[in-house]
């Protein structure tokens, strides 16, 4: 190859470089506590509420099923499903589309009238950051917008009536939240969750890279590990949903492993073949299951 050629071709590796830089920061919009979206599924709203650790508006999404706002049923309370959505930063309108599974679940009456809440993750989502007065998702999501929900609607507001769910980075979420809080929820379904990075935040003291630090042990291996080892436990039941052809669907199986066979914490499964890293494609096809698995829960 010539000096020429050799000249040419770094100039291609250094611009495409430069290409997937920028197209990388196009995709990443800046942290916002409220996202009004332009469209919602059928049966959805947007709303804030005002945080008071943070002083400021956080937005979440909220599916009211039909006939919630009719009047001769204004002393009926409905049991509430909180879906944590992937991806950082958070976003309250990033998961709000699987709405459309539930309504026509329940117009089909295979579900029972149930209120779903799209929340907002904070700025890395669902979690603590130490230290960052403005990034305190879990915080925000549990100790906040949770009562929110229950003065605001008509919830069942008690663990019987309240669920939880997630897919991937929302996975994690459910995860280390539901065996903190294990109290709060009477069912928990992570999805897609990646455990690999949990593990290896587990494994270097709270750190998951050089530059995102967690507080030691606020990971799904040792919050699993503390549940398990903790006496008078309520009964959580759990369900870990993936597809086969997720890229992080052999984690999934280990932490299976972990809590079924070493914790001895009874966790379902359900895996969807054929489907890669998608909440939407595996609700297509296997969302009622999921969506039941709640419903068998409430207020068993």
């Amino acid at each position: 190859m010539t000096r020429a050629s050799l000249f040419l071709l770094a100039g291609v590796v250094l611009l495409s470089s430069f290409a997937i830089a920028q197209s990388a920061r196009k995709k990443s919009p800046a942290f916002r506590w409220v996202n009004v979206p332009e469209k919602l599924p059928m049966g959805c709203e947007h709303a804030v509420f005002r945080s008071p650790s943070l002083g400021v508006d956080v937005g979440y999404c909220i599916y009211l099923p039909p006939g919630y706002r009719k009047k001769v049923n204004t002393k009926r309370h409905y049991p509430v499903v909180y879906h944590l959505h992937g991806g950082r930063p958070g976003n309250e309108t990033k998961s709000v589309n699987l709405a459309r599974f539930v309504h026509a679940g329940i117009t089909e009456s295979k579900l029972k009238p149930t209120i779903y809440v799209f929340a907002n993750g904070g700025p890395v989502s669902w979690y603590n950051l130490p230290g960052a007065k403005k990034a305190q998702g879990e915080h925000v999501f549990v100790k906040e917008l949770i009562p929110h929900v229950d003065r605001t609607y008509r919830t069942v507001a008690k663990r019987g009536g309240r669920a939880i769910e997630g897919f991937s980075q929302g996975g994690r979420g459910t995860t280390r939240i539901m065996f903190k809080y294990p109290g709060l929820f009477c069912s928990a379904a992570p999805g897609g969750s990646g455990y690999g990075p949990e593990k290896k935040i587990q494994q270097n003291n709270g750190a998951e890279s050089s530059v995102l630090k967690f507080t030691p042990g606020d990971d799904a291996w040792s919050l699993a590990r503390g549940f398990a080892g903790r006496a008078n436990q309520p009964v959580l039941p759990i369900l870990i949903w993936c597809g086969d052809k997720g890229f992080n669907y052999e984690t999934n199986l280990d932490y299976l492993e972990y809590l079924n066979n070493e914790l001895k914490v009874k966790a379902g499964r359900l895996i969807a073949p054929g489907i890669a890293h998608s909440a939407s494609r595996i609700y297509e096809q296997h969302g009622m299951k999921i969506m039941q698995f709640h419903q068998r829960n409430f207020s068993r």
